[in-house]
Parts: C-alpha cells; structure tokens; sequence
C-alpha cells in the first residue's frame, strides 16, 4: 500500500477509523498534540493517550498509557508527535499491537519507517495534520 495522497482516500480513513492512539501527548494546551487531539476528538474520535511521562494521569479527560501495548482497544490510527528519530521504536510497538493507518504529524517523518510501513501494507498519511484534514475533509 503506497503512501497516502488523495484526499478522496484520506477521507475515508477517517470516516472508517474510530479509535486514535495519539503518541507524545503533553497536557500542555499550547502544544500541537494537545491542541490537535483536542480537535479530533471533537469530530469524534476516541482517543488513547500514549506518554510515559504522564502515564495513569487525564488529559483531555481521556486516561494516559504508557505504551500503546497498554491500550485495551483496536486501534484504527496511530497520531504521531513524536520526534524522527523516536519514530522506528513507537512502528514497533504499534505493529505489536495492530493498527490500520500511521499518521505522521509535520515534522515527525522518519522516511525509513515511511517506506517500512508502507511495503508491509499499512496506510501510511505523511507530513498532513490530523485536526487540519478533519476540518478540512469532514465538514460537508
């Protein structure tokens, strides 16, 4: 499964999935993942938290894990705000757990996990903001 473009396809990723797992949540308001998942959740998607910082606290009213291991559903996407290089460990994890699609926040790309996930059949969206695509794509 190739990298994912087209807006027709991301849409429909989103209108499947249910269930986000957002890696690299902080609890502070100023930042992406917060501010993000705090979009995304309004549309209505369930979040699972994943920090080991904050593991057992609430953020956005949803409890933190500390790994994705730990998270008791399926997850449909994995939200990434993670920094490149931290990447390969968290693709590791998720494949453990299962997922359908990674979703590489701005500024998270790690190419080699990219082409990795990608050859190994998982949708792959890169560089794209999950708040932005969901304003974007599922306001009609």
């Amino acid at each position: 499964m190739p990298v994912i473009n087209s807006d027709k396809e991301i849409k429909e990723i989103l209108k499947e999935s249910k269930n986000v797992a957002v890696v690299g949540i902080s609890p502070n308001p100023s930042k992406p993942s917060y501010f993000v998942s705090e979009v995304v959740q309004r549309y209505g998607f369930k979040l699972f938290l994943v920090n080991p910082k904050y593991a057992g606290q609430e953020i956005l009213g949803e409890k933190v894990y500390s790994s994705i291991k730990e998270i008791p559903e399926d997850i449909d996407i994995v939200d990434i705000f993670r920094r490149p290089a931290d990447v390969p460990d968290v693709a590791r994890e998720a494949k453990e757990k299962g997922f359908k699609t990674f979703w590489f926040q701005p500024g998270t790309v790690n190419n080699q996990v990219v082409e990795e996930l990608s050859s190994e059949g998982y949708n792959v969206v890169v560089d794209r903001c999950m708040k932005v695509e969901c304003m974007r794509l599922l306001e009609e």
